[in-house]
């Protein structure tokens, strides 16, 4: 064992809306139909979500609306005379002005967690799929959170909900290699940024299940993992015939996530074989795994896992809380499980699963 949890944080942004508020707002925002209405507010209550945050209240997604009489006046709106909403520019903005922010708050919990000087921090491990900029995040936590201007960096983008699993998979390496080091990773998304503002079935399940969030832990490289929360091994596998399943793009209005109805089944299909191959290689079954931090990407997704791998009732009750009380919060959210099977001292082995663009299945082993 060569990395092991020193400290964790999370951190929601200060808006927050309840799913109830979310769809109404939908339906004004998107729906031309009485049809339309319905429809949406059915995937709104099958989401699984309760309550989200995000870094804009929510009142600013009427604001970007065309002005009813934009066409007559000849004046041109915010989005080009559609009602696609702002720029993929102009939400790349709202990215920079709000996402380090939101990153420095679950980096300074997990520093304080770990209680060690931030100076001490040697690398740092930054997760997004939600935004770019640069000098971007990395940079204002170097230097807003007091770290050395020498911390090696590295950045993970644009892989998705399992975005956080390669950014531990780094970070297992930088401490194999090196026992000395102490690693920050932190991810942050924004996921609200990318509403989408047309009637499209397929892009507004999107719509209700993603939020805002960052987590961040401060890693280490002792041999006796910290609380018992450490990563053995990290596995991935690509799920056959399943490129176009999950696809993540960047459009002219935001980024546009396709998410086919065939996830449920190509996980339900695929994910036992890889899983209780990739386990058997580290000295263990399905049968011996004490928890699952599985990544709610919906309640068809956790079912599917836990149908799949025949997990005990009440396997996947937490990430159902974390889905609930927050919503989708893509990278970020496996932290929040781990969180809240750190505290309430979950059994062990524990195994992290997400899974992203490709179809691509990420896994963390814990010991």
């Amino acid at each position: 064992m060569s990395f092991s949890i020193l400290g964790l944080g999370t951190a929601v942004p200060p808006h927050s809306m309840s799913q109830v508020e979310a769809a109404e707002l939908a339906s004004q925002v998107i729906c031309q139909t009485e049809e339309q209405s319905h429809l949406l507010a059915a995937l709104y209550r099958l989401a699984g979500v309760t309550n989200r945050y995000t870094v804009l209240p929510h009142r600013m997604a009427l604001e970007w609306l065309p002005k009813p009489d934009a066409t007559a006046t000849g004046e041109p709106d915010r989005a080009g005379g559609t009602s696609l909403g702002p720029t993929t520019g102009e939400r790349m903005q709202f990215y920079a002005e709000h996402a380090a922010t939101l990153a420095q708050q679950a980096a300074q919990r997990a520093i304080d967690e770990a209680a060690i000087d931030p100076r001490q921090i040697s690398h740092l491990v930054t997760v997004c799929c939600t935004g770019f900029s640069s000098p971007g995040v990395d940079v204002d936590l170097m230097c807003n959170l007091g770290l050395r201007p020498t911390v090696q960096r590295v950045h993970v983008g644009f892989m998705g909900c399992h975005g956080t699993i390669n950014g531990l998979r780094a970070a297992h390496a930088i401490t194999t290699a090196d026992s000395a080091a102490r690693v920050l990773l932190c991810a942050v998304e924004l996921c609200s940024l990318h509403y989408r503002f047309q009637w499209d079935p397929e892009r507004i399940v999107a719509n209700a299940l993603f939020a805002d969030g960052a987590a961040a832990i401060v890693a280490g490289g002792e041999a006796t993992p910290v609380g018992g929360w450490g990563v053995a091994a990290t596995g991935s596998c690509l799920l056959p015939d399943s490129q176009d399943a999950m696809t993540w793009l960047i459009g002219d209005h935001g980024f546009e996530m396709t998410l086919s109805n065939r996830v449920p089944d190509l996980i339900h299909a695929h994910v036992r074989p890889w899983l209780t191959e990739w386990l058997g290689n580290h000295g263990h079954t399905l049968e011996s795994i004490g928890s699952w931090a599985i990544h709610p990407g919906g309640p068809r997704v956790l079912s599917a896992v836990e149908e799949a791998l025949a997990l005990p009732k009440g396997s996947t009750a937490v990430s159902r809380e974390v889905l609930r009380e927050f919503g989708n919060m893509s990278s970020a959210t496996v932290l929040f499980i781990l969180e809240r099977f750190r505290r309430a001292n979950a059994a062990h082995p524990c195994v992290a699963i997400a899974f992203g663009p490709g179809l691509m299945a990420e896994a963390a082993l814990f010991e």
